[in-house]
């Protein structure tokens, strides 16, 4: 069984898909370079709008161009650029070119590996590392380090985009990874993510004090119509996928709130979303808005504090701390711990630092 563990991603940028458009080829084969299925809740909205809000850096006015050469279809057959989508339209954009092949590149990059067997790698990422080559980012990422470090395996090969990947985390998550290193590897470890018989917790500090020690998120998540680089939580079940998140308190750090995360489902941006979604953004997270001051008081001195806090730790706190899965070939339950980096081990005492100092005012 082949299970993609993936999020629908563009295989090509649109940018260079309709900059290239010299003179009109004579080959009539064409090439997908995107698709999109149109959810059963979406309201009619033009078709050129409508894949703005989808491709980055798409321009209106390329996709408009792409439309007028008859580049955009709607269940096979291309539309103009005032075309309005309805829920279950499956959305294409063909060229007569194939999409940029990705070849992975190996890099000399250090890998932190917590354990290493002749099936898999668990690796500790640090931030600011992107799991896999796509656009704007074809080298550097996790995928090059791991083609360095296993050159010489038959298995991994370099024209596959996400060689040995089942699940990934965000670039400035920081945390634990599973890589398989043969095909049963590969197959049995996303069979145990679809499935989710795995485990995994995060760490998150977010803004504002969470006044239930505990509790469950639930709700759809899918792509922001409104923001096409956020993930939105929907308000009913007829748009975006499902999704759960499970938390508790670790800490109250007055104006701030450590809590442990488990994942039930791995959505893009899950937690990130979730915990925007009842009110706790997490600290310092600039695509969701955590990069401002959420929580506390107005007096320059706090200004200034946190302003010193986001310096510490210049992406979103969030660390992937445990994990836990099934050997695809002993059956042997598997658990890894990782600890806090150092720039969230910084932030969190320079929080707790700050309330001493406050009670003892």
């Amino acid at each position: 069984m082949n299970i993609d563990p993936f999020e629908f991603e563009e295989t090509d940028d649109i940018e260079d898909i309709l900059d290239e458009n010299g003179e009109e080829s004579t080959n009539e084969e064409r090439y997908e370079h995107y698709r999109f299925v149109v959810d059963k809740g979406q309201k009619p909205l033009r078709i050129d709008k409508f894949l703005v809000n989808r491709i980055e850096n798409a321009s209106r006015n390329k996709i408009q161009e792409a439309a007028a050469s008859g580049s955009v279809l709607v269940n096979g057959k291309s539309v103009k650029a005032n075309y309005k989508i309805k829920p279950d339209d499956i959305v294409t954009i063909e060229m007569s070119w194939p999409p940029r092949e990705i070849e992975i590149v190996p890099e000399n990059i250090p890998l932190d590996i917590v354990f290493e067997d002749n099936e898999l790698i668990v690796v500790n990422k640090p931030p600011g590392m992107v799991v896999h080559p796509g656009y704007g980012n074809y080298t550097g990422t996790l995928v090059n380090a791991l083609a360095w470090h296993l050159k010489d395996h038959p298995w991994f090969q370099s024209k596959d985009p996400r060689p040995g990947l089942v699940h990934r985390i965000d670039k400035d998550t920081s945390g634990l990874l599973v890589v398989a290193k043969t095909e049963n590897a590969k197959t049995h470890l996303a069979q145990q993510f679809f499935n989710k018989t795995t485990s995994r917790t995060y760490q998150a500090l977010v803004w504002g004090i969470v006044k239930e020690d505990e509790g469950t998120i639930v709700g759809n998540i899918g792509r922001n119509p409104r923001d096409r680089k956020q993930m939105t939580v929907f308000p009913d079940d007829t748009q975006g996928k499902p999704a759960v998140t499970h938390y508790k308190v670790l800490e109250r750090l007055g104006y701030v709130t450590l809590l442990e995360c488990r994942l039930e489902t791995g959505r893009t941006h899950q937690i990130r979303v979730h915990l925007k979604h009842i009110g706790h953004t997490l600290f310092n997270d600039e695509r969701y808005g955590g990069n401002q001051i959420l929580k506390g008081t107005t007096f320059t001195k706090y200004r200034q504090f946190v302003k010193n806090c986001f310096s510490i730790l210049p992406r979103q706190a969030l660390h992937a701390k445990t994990l836990g899965f099934q050997h695809p070939t002993t059956g042997e339950m598997m658990e890894f711990d990782s600890p806090l980096p150092d720039d969230m081990t910084a932030l969190l005492e320079k929080w707790r630092n700050y309330i001493v100092g406050r009670n003892s005012d």
